[in-house]
């Protein structure tokens, strides 16, 4: 028996899971032993030494790859960092930073938060950190988690530098819990629609959107574009809680099942913030699990409609193990299945590696660019739930309407500035050097939004840096995608300058699946037509 296979047995015997009795029950405590055997006679016999507790954990590694895309090995030291998106928050000091020039430089300062509480800035260099140099010494992401985050209570100390002052600020903070929003923007995109993005479903996600969603519905909301493009997933409550925010009661929102776990219904209670009122969600090839969760239920009972392209297609549900020694599996337990009895899951037999290069493979045969080039197969035929439209399981969730993805190659030059930094960077240090000026002009967001420009020079500064950095001039390209840079650019800006949530409100402007859903939304034929057709 291969080492893999063997120890696939062996995981299953030592993490105790509950359920259902299978064929390999008698065989686990066998292979246990077997197992055990073996790392003893390495540990006393092999030629050299050998490192057990390296060999155990690539070989659970390699025999989770064995049974899926999605059950995962997580170390005793990544299982708290793996959680904090999907928890919520991690204790630290509250600000958020970027490494420019091999400097420690503050971004923006949570509000609330220890940081601002003890009058740090934006635009504040850490150069000290606990009576350590930290800046000059090629500084890692990683290094500066390491030391700004701790336990609630602890206390780091800094020594800050900051424009126009001469000496170094010394601040004692003391470290608190800092909140991790799932929740990126929301705004009006009219007098009557609202927009609410979210990046994934955490254990906040609820309580974000019906706050978010209060604040829209005093401005007027009649109409919800909801955006999940990208967005990966995460809790499946968090998904069935939103998914009922858009349903009346007692409709099923999604079901889980698998071999060792019995068929669970999760419906809506009949307590939804948006039950009524247009409805249009956001998806693409980077939306995935949780997300489609809540874009089957939409779909499946004709509640809204959906606009993008073909998602992810992840119908496993995993839960959470822990091991002996503090590490964690993340072992796939059950399917799910939207309310029609679709399982969205996209299909894995050929091996990890080939699952997950299927974007490239989209992009190859052309669907991301045309509806046409998407097939399946009449056994994936199911029928929504109140107007009989035809829709697909089998890998993903198809949209209603198709919005194209536009791969021109005129980006090629807007791709490289981006992929190498250039654009960004330059946005920090354009900050950096007229930050105060630009609070001044613009002390808050609207009047940013609406009087700031982004001149051709900023441009031209722009290409400049590009070809320090070895990325050539390409006025073709430059031609094509200079209203696109300037828009990045001032979106990149409004996130340092005010809030996170502000780069979406910039940057979604001319953005063409969102204006196809205000088109829809804003005619009411064209939104009832489509909610019965196909």
């Amino acid at each position: 028996m291969k080492l893999n296979n063997f120890l696939l047995l062996l995981l299953l015997g030592c993490m105790a899971i509950t359920g259902s009795p299978t064929a390999f029950a008698q065989e686990v405590p066998l292979n246990t032993e077997k197992f055990g055997r073996l790392l003893r006679l390495i540990d006393t016999y092999y030629v050299d030494t050998a490192n057990i507790n390296k060999l155990t954990e690539k070989a659970i590694v390699s025999m989770l790859q064995d049974l899926d895309p999605h059950s995962v090995y997580i170390s005793k030291a990544d299982v708290e960092k793996m959680n904090e998106p999907l928890v919520g928050n991690f204790e630290g000091i509250g600000v958020t930073f970027n490494i420019f020039r091999d400097t420690l430089l503050i971004t923006t300062v949570v509000p609330g938060g220890p940081s601002e509480k003890n009058g740090i800035l934006p635009g504040d260099r850490i150069l000290v950190i606990d009576g350590k140099n930290v800046a000059g010494i090629g500084l890692t992401n990683n290094d500066v988690f390491s030391k700004l985050r701790g336990p609630k209570g602890t206390i780091v100390k800094l020594k800050i530098q900051r424009s126009k002052v001469k000496e170094l600020i010394e601040f004692s903070i003391i470290r608190d819990k800092i909140p991790l929003y799932s929740l990126d923007a929301s705004y009006m995109l009219d007098k009557e629609t609202g927009y609410i993005k979210l990046s994934r479903f955490s254990a906040t996600t609820s309580d974000e959107f019906k706050t978010a969603l209060d604040e829209l519905k005093a401005k007027n909301l009649k109409n919800l574009v909801l955006d999940l493009r990208n967005n990966g997933g995460g809790y499946l409550k968090a998904a069935t809680d939103l998914a009922e925010d858009f349903l009346p009661a007692n409709r099923l929102i999604v079901y889980t099942e698998g071999t060792n776990s019995p068929k669970r219904e999760y419906k809506s209670t009949g307590n939804g913030l948006f039950e009524t009122g247009r409805l249009v969600v956001l998806i693409n090839e980077g939306t995935a699990s949780a997300s489609e969760i809540v874009s089957g239920a939409v779909q499946d009972w004709d509640r809204g409609i959906i606009i993008g392209r073909r998602s992810y297609g992840k119908g496993l549900v995993q839960n959470p193990f822990f091991l002996n020694d503090g590490s964690q599996v993340r072992l796939t337990t059950a399917h799910y299945y939207t309310p029609s009895g679709r399982c969205i899951q996209r299909p894995y037999n050929n091996g990890v590696e080939d699952y997950r290069s299927d974007y490239q493979k989209r992009m190859d045969n052309g669907e991301l660019f045309s509806a046409d080039s998407v097939s399946f197969a009449d056994s994936l035929k199911y029928k929504t739930l109140h107007s009989g439209r035809t829709v697909y399981g089998g890998g993903g969730v198809m949209p209603d309407i198709f919005v194209p993805l536009d791969t021109s190659s005129l980006y090629r030059y807007y791709n490289k500035l981006q992929r190498s930094n250039v654009l960004y960077n330059y946005v920090l240090e354009y900050i950096d050097q007229n930050r105060a000026k630009l609070l001044r002009q613009f002390p808050v967001f609207e009047k940013y939004a609406e009087g700031f420009k982004v001149s051709d020079d900023i441009i031209e500064t722009l290409v400049l840096k590009g070809e320090k950095a070895e990325i050539p001039r390409d006025n073709e390209s430059l031609k094509f995608t200079a209203n696109l840079l300037k828009k990045e650019f001032k979106a990149y800006l409004a996130s340092n300058l005010y809030a996170n949530k502000y780069f979406y409100q910039v940057v979604n402007q001319d953005d063409t699946t969102i204006k196809k859903a205000l088109e829809l939304i804003n005619n009411q034929k064209q939104y009832a037509q489509t909610l019965v057709s196909r």
